[in-house]
């Protein structure tokens, strides 16, 4: 099972393009999603039943089940985007032949069945605040008559020979999957070898066996016989056994989604494993299978490779679940926004149990993934807090309260428990994500939570800016009060540092390797505590911070300049880091990346949940210090 190569801007702008040329059929159970919003306020007790009303203050109306599948390929920009399937002559009814013809979607092949046998699909789904109350379903009594089955079934084989990829979308028990329709399907299916047609279902299995299938990871390993509980995480080594598996049976590509994990994607000549993306922030998963598969489908709809196809329906699903309480889409801007510097996820596996861990030799370096045979470090990159420096050790601490402060403005007092709590964890979640990027882009993650929870009026929230500008003044004070200790002889520059980290550096120095350090901190900032610390002038002059623009982050900054002078000669790079960022944006780029998972208040030992965020984003190894320098000087063949 190999890795994928990461898809290029270039090509997924092609791809993206293209994908405006393409056809596309939807044949399956399409469905409304209806969302009452209820406001107890204006409750009254009902004369005729003496039983509280529950009054609804807003209702939304959404495609649902194929009728998601459509809306996303018409949102990523499909060119033309047919339906077929059945809906009811109810309001219902009119209500997603409404929406279907308002994203332009060809609904000629969208057939009204008579009341006595079908009634649209629909989900009405009451909530009171954040609580979902019981569902109301209906259509769960429809039967699809023959005879609509066999309108259906003629008007999709005449038209055929039109589109270049089809989804066969199976959603409910009670939709038009008919034993009947089955065996009508199949053999329109079975007459045509070389049509791409994709099957997502959830109920019908080993029937529409000439189509490639898109399944998730519980139902390929319960296909598989392997069960497991909805909540369990099914291994990623059974989704690969079970692609291997199906695709032996079918002998058609198989496509095994694995949520955050990513996917597993089995062909006649390929089997990938294709890394999740991290999405900072809140998410919402309903629909997350529906994105991927449009993304997927558009994509080999433009001639894309299956890889490059699947990783695109990762793009579109890690857009998709950023849209809370609603079936998102995405469109093309979005897509390439998040494709351009996808925030992969890598062995997470591995990454949450150290009990996998691999070491080299009798050392305490972790070795992730082998390094090349021949390296040859010509440049080391380095993150500095956290990574040399502990002079901002507590950062942490300190962002906590100003967010959540920030975040509760005059109710910080006064709201009850539970909500204090329930913003606090979700503070906390965002700094352990977040961890590594720049400041100035938390910030901006902060003024969205402050949005979020309508907690301060709208003219009293600030900019990214003006939130940094709190928190830097609270942090510096910290830096400030350590440095004059360190200038006053309280403190030694041992107390301030990870172990023998100076030592370090002046060996890569000495070994003539050219040293960079890159940091989310302002760049003054990062110069005067690297002068503080006594080696700026290893450096010699290429230190880079912040510069206040979100849409450009340092690391990625340097690590674009620094290939662009070395080319493929990628070997010759390292990054020593304790974030994310500077481990992914090497990673992705071919670079050698070492991981520091370095406990910040002892400066030595190793810090687990830093460990896991590291190999996350791709780092090769992992240490937690520099103690044993010797080793590394080996193990670096300096």
């Amino acid at each position: 099972m190999h890795h994928t190569e990461w898809i290029e801007k270039e090509p997924l702008k092609n791809i993206l393009g293209a994908i405006q040329e393409a056809k596309i059929a939807v044949i399956g159970d399409f469905c409304l999603d209806v969302y009452w919003i209820i406001d107890m306020d204006r409750s009254e007790k009902s004369l005729e039943t003496g039983k509280e009303t529950h009054p609804v203050r807003e209702q939304r109306y959404s495609l649902g089940g194929a009728g998601n599948v459509v809306a996303n390929l018409v949102d990523m920009g499909v060119g033309e985007v047919y339906a077929f399937g059945v809906r009811g002559q109810d309001p219902f009814g009119e209500e997603l032949y409404r929406l279907l013809l308002d994203k332009e979607v060809n609904c000629e092949h969208l057939i009204t069945d008579s009341p006595e046998y079908w009634q649209t699909l629909t989900y009405c789904k009451p909530f009171i605040g954040e609580e979902e109350l019981s569902r109301l379903d209906m259509g769960n009594f429809n039967q699809l008559s023959d005879h609509t089955a066999t309108e259906l079934i003629d008007r999709f084989a005449a038209q055929l020979s039109e589109f270049n990829v089809i989804i066969v979308n199976q959603q409910v028990e009670s939709g038009i999957h008919t034993l009947f329709f089955q065996a009508c399907l199949k053999k329109v299916m079975d007459d045509q070898p070389d049509k791409i047609f994709i099957y997502d279902g959830r109920h019908i299995h080993d029937v529409y066996t000439s189509a490639w299938l898109k399944i998730n990871d519980h139902e390929a390993a319960q296909r598989i016989g392997h069960s497991f509980d909805p909540h369990d995480i099914v291994p990623k080594k059974l989704a690969v056994q079970a692609a291997k598996e199906l695709y032996e049976r079918y002998k058609k590509p198989i496509i095994v989604t694995c949520g955050d994990r990513g996917c597993v994607v089995q062909g006649p000549k390929q089997s990938l494993s294709i890394p999740g993306i991290q999405v900072l922030g809140k998410i919402d998963s309903v629909g997350a299978g529906d994105s991927f598969l449009a993304g997927l489908a558009a994509s080999l709809a433009a001639e894309a490779p299956l890889d490059q196809a699947a990783q695109i329906g990762n793009f579109v699903a890690a857009v998709t679940i950023t849209k809370i309480g609603r079936t998102g889409t995405a469109t093309p801007q979005e897509i390439l926004a998040t494709g351009t510097h996808p925030a992969y996820v890598y062995e997470p596996e591995l990454a949450k149990d150290q009990r996998q861990a691999r070491y080299w030799k009798d050392s305490d370096i972790e070795v992730v993934r082998s390094f090349p045979d021949a390296v040859d470090i010509k440049i080391a990159i380095f993150d500095h807090d956290g990574t040399i420096s502990t002079l901002r050790e507590g950062w942490e601490e300190v962002m906590e309260p100003m967010m959540i402060r920030a975040i509760m403005g005059d109710h910080y007092a006064s709201a009850d428990e539970s909500l204090y709590h329930r913003i606090r964890a979700r503070v906390n979640k965002y700094i352990d994500q977040t961890t590594g990027i720049q400041t100035l882009t938390q910030m901006q993650g902060l003024v969205n939570m402050v949005r979020e929870f309508e907690l301060v009026p709208g003219d009293r929230i600030l900019d990214a800016k003006g939130y940094k500008e709190i928190y830097n003044d609270a942090l510096m004070q910290r830096v400030k009060r350590r440095i004059e200790r360190l200038e006053k002889g309280e403190l030694e520059i041992e107390d301030v540092v990870l172990k023998n980290a100076p030592q370090f550096l002046h060996l890569l120095h000495k070994a003539g390797i050219k040293l960079y350090l890159a940091s989310g901190t302002d760049t003054p900032d990062v110069i005067a505590e690297a002068t503080a610390l006594g080696y700026a002038d290893l450096f010699q002059g290429r230190i880079y911070g912040s510069e206040g623009k979100m849409d450009q982050e340092a690391k990625q900054v340097v690590l674009d300049r620094i290939l662009a002078d070395i080319g493929a000669a990628r070997n010759h790079l390292i990054t020593f880091g304790d974030g994310p960022v500077e481990m992914r944006e090497t990673f992705q780029r071919g670079g050698l990346t070492m991981g520091i998972a370095s406990d910040e208040i002892r400066r030595y030992g190793l810090n687990a949940d830093k460990r896991t965020r590291l190999i996350r984003a791709g780092a090769m190894s992992i240490v937690s210090d520099f103690s044993q320098i010797q080793q590394l000087k080996t193990f670096l063949q300096i």
